[in-house]
């Protein structure tokens, strides 16, 4: 089932993201998140942005969200997308749902353009833009550097009409 976000997922969500933090590349992030700044960042982007969560057997499976890509009131139509799944529940096409419920609330708000930055190697998150609709539109090389490696970083745009 896909829903809004509560502020009390903020447990579950600092939880499968201190995965991608501890374990890989996906997130640059270096230090595992708590509980109270998840519930912090959270407060930040929703209501105003639209944040969703999936629960698979009744817990949060992964979740999603876009927030401003940049400042500037120009860019205000464009929006940075982000996707999570806990391990235990990839390959079951839930980052799928998400995704599209999150797709369709950023058109239903008028929002034109949707961005998803994504670090080299993550072929799973390749995969799934592009069966969404996103295409690479930059590469950009060793701009970021984590485990004592430098990581290449491209961006994938979906023009919503």
């Amino acid at each position: 089932m896909i829903r809004q976000v509560r502020l009390q997922d903020a447990g579950r969500i600092a939880e499968i993201y201190n995965e991608y933090i501890t374990d890989s590349t996906i997130t640059f992030e270096t230090e595992p998140v708590s509980e109270d700044e998840m519930r912090r960042r959270i407060a930040e982007i929703y209501p105003r942005f639209p944040y969703f969560v999936c629960e698979a057997g009744n817990k949060v499976a992964g979740y999603c969200y876009a927030h401003p890509w940049k400042e500037r009131a120009a860019y205000r139509y464009t929006l940075e997308t982000t996707v999570y799944l806990s391990a235990e529940y990839k390959g079951q096409g839930l980052g799928t749902a998400l995704m599209q419920t999150l797709i369709e609330e950023c058109r239903r708000n008028n929002y034109h353009v949707l961005i998803a930055c994504i670090t080299e190697g993550n072929e799973a998150s390749n995969a799934l833009h592009a069966k969404l609709g996103f295409r690479q539109v930059s590469h950009f090389k060793q701009v970021g550097m984590k485990f004592g490696k430098w990581l290449d970083v491209s961006d994938y745009e979906l023009i919503l009409e």
